[in-house]
């Protein structure tokens, strides 16, 4: 019990680090620690060690909020959870938007244990006919979203432009530099190009309105049925192969809408976040299957059992949802910046950031999203259309077309 505690306050820590970071995934913070993995084997041990990592994912799905309502650059797993909560902020209701995301994933946590050993014991025999309707699944929804659109043409062009790029980000990923995340560091460029530096490049100028906190303005109705839908589409695509959050918050948006209902939408994304987590290691432990970096990462040690890491989880989460609120009652500080030069210095930080990380390819990669993410705030359309950069990817995969 001492080692999963230490592996526990090491992870929240880390987790912590890596979640204010704006741009920053939990799966760069696996590559470093795997990379050095002997050293931190030495130190921990290989129970503490893993227990680490996954409370650094537990804890980065609680404090990612931070950037991504301050700051709007998200990152793989936040993407289209930032335009509702930045333009909350824009509002004065930063720490509101801090403390529904983080209620999002405190229900996901209670939903998501019990539902993640359920599947763990019931869903395996099920996988191969699960693995053949992903890509049917994901149609109906981009269908879906499109009949419901004021300008479906417009949609579909903008969703088959960045799905075409996903494809190339993805088919050429090796030619960028793998110095800490391994191949998934394109995601960074990518999503946040489309998502965060397109939003920035486009906000007002002057400074970020006087944040006030007056209280959390989401009925109790709301708050369970957005807790549910997040938490089963974080399930469905942490057990489905080749699906990731961004995949549910996409899916999520045709149901719910971020424009329609910014507060719901927030709470939803960031329970299928924590949702997706969790349900990752049952895959693992079940199927084998390692649905992110960090999972990978955990395959690659001598792991403890589920029971632990998920005791391991449920720990962090909790310290991650106290140290959520905590850091969110500091947004005051935040209306006496200036918002274009916060605006241009996050910019020079993740295009600095995606060049360390993805070298030059990832830079063309971060270029070309942005040019596509300004196209549907240029003409005034949801900037989901642009999930189609993870969505065709997948939807190929699918359907057995590989780029490998």
């Amino acid at each position: 019990m001492i080692e999963i505690l230490l592996g526990v306050l090491a992870g929240v820590i880390l987790g912590t680090i890596s979640g204010i970071i704006p741009g920053v995934h939990a799966n760069t913070l696996a590559g470093v620690l795997v990379g050095l993995q002997v050293i931190f084997l030495s130190l921990l041990g290989p129970v503490a060690l893993a227990c680490a990592l996954f409370s650094a994912l537990i804890t980065h799905t609680f404090v990612d909020a931070i950037p991504s309502t301050f700051l709007g650059i998200p990152d793989a797993d936040t993407a289209l959870a930032v335009l509702p909560a930045h333009a909350l902020c824009l509002e004065g209701n930063g720490e509101e938007a801090v403390r529904i995301a983080a209620l999002g994933s405190a229900c996901a946590m209670v939903i998501a244990v019990p539902l993640s050993i359920v599947c763990f014991l019931l869903l395996p025999s099920l996988q191969p006919w699960f693995d053949w309707w992903i890509g049917i699944l994901l149609i109906a929804a981009v269908g879906w979203m499109l009949v419901t659109s004021d300008a479906p043409l417009w949609g579909l062009a903008i969703f088959l432009v960045s799905g075409i790029l996903g494809v190339f980000a993805l088919r050429y990923a090796f030619l960028g530099w793998h110095t800490l995340a391994g191949s998934s560091a394109i995601l960074m460029p990518l999503l946040c190009g489309l998502f965060g530096i397109s939003v920035l490049l486009t906000a007002s100028q002057g400074t970020v309105p006087e944040q006030q906190f007056r209280g959390i303005r989401i009925p109790d109705r709301m708050v369970a049925r957005s807790s549910i839908l997040g938490t089963a589409a974080g399930i469905a695509v942490g057990w489905l192969p080749g699906l990731s959050t961004a995949s549910a918050n996409g899916v999520l948006a045709s149901i719910i809408g971020y424009d329609r209902d910014r507060r719901a939408y927030l709470l939803a994304t960031n329970a299928a976040n924590t949702a997706n987590a969790f349900i990752g290691l049952a895959a693992l432990f079940a199927l084998e299957r390692m649905r992110n970096g960090v999972i990978a990462a955990l395959a690659e040690l001598p792991l403890p059992s589920m029971g632990d890491l998920m005791v391991a989880g449920v720990l962090a989460a909790c310290a991650a949802y106290l140290i959520t609120v905590w850091l969110s009652r500091s947004a005051h500080r935040i209306g006496r910046l200036d918002n274009l030069l916060l605006n241009r210095v996050v910019i020079a930080f993740v295009v600095g950031l995606s060049i360390l990380l993805t070298g030059p390819f990832g830079f063309l990669v971060l270029i070309l999203a942005t040019a596509v993410g300004l196209v549907p705030r240029f003409i005034n359309l949801p900037a989901v259309y642009c999930m189609g950069s993870i969505m065709i990817p997948v939807i190929l995969w699918s359907f057995g077309i590989t780029w490998a």
